[in-house]
């Protein structure tokens, strides 16, 4: 039994109010790369302690009294993965799967997502944040930068649409 989608609207909304108590609960946004940042200094700090505290950029979220692990972030991450699991629960979609159009393999769907991944999280280092941080929670604060990464985000997905359409539809 295939349990439906949530109305994309509604989503929409609630995201929107997200990320409003996001603001209000915590003074700041959304946003999802930063947490990864936070677990690989804990984990260079964990293996290599001498190298994050000698490190120009390891050692400002290193050292005495500092935990990159108790960062805003790291929490907010903790509650999608929970959310995610609890949302897939409810509904009825708490499986193992790979979701795929029939005219591809799961392994070419599984590359072509680790890709995906791996440059979207490149671009967020580079561009100084993810969907959620620099374009969501920009956008929300009226900064210019969020709008040009929406709009870059969203162009680049339509641009590259039709070369890829074949791997979904």
């Amino acid at each position: 039994m295939k349990t439906k989608y949530m109305n994309p609207y509604l989503a929409g909304v609630l995201l929107g109010l997200v990320l409003l108590m996001a603001f209000f609960f915590s003074g700041r946004g959304l946003g999802a790369s930063g947490a990864m940042k936070s677990v690989i200094v804990a984990s260079v700090d964990m293996v290599a302690p001498e190298h994050a505290e000698n490190s120009s950029y390891y050692s400002k979220y290193v050292g005495e009294g500092k935990s990159p692990m108790k960062a805003w972030l790291v929490f907010e991450m903790v509650g999608v993965l929970v959310g995610g699991f609890l949302s897939g629960a409810f509904s009825g979609r708490l499986n193992w799967k790979i979701e795929h159009f029939p005219g591809i393999t799961a392994n070419r769907r599984l590359i072509f997502a680790g890709i995906g991944g791996i440059l979207f999280g490149f671009g967020s280092q580079l561009g100084r944040g993810c969907t959620s941080g620099s374009a969501l929670t920009g956008m929300a604060s009226l900064s210019v930068a969020g709008f040009v990464s929406m709009m870059a985000i969203f162009g680049t997905a339509f641009a590259l649409a039709f070369f890829l359409r074949k791997n979904w539809i």
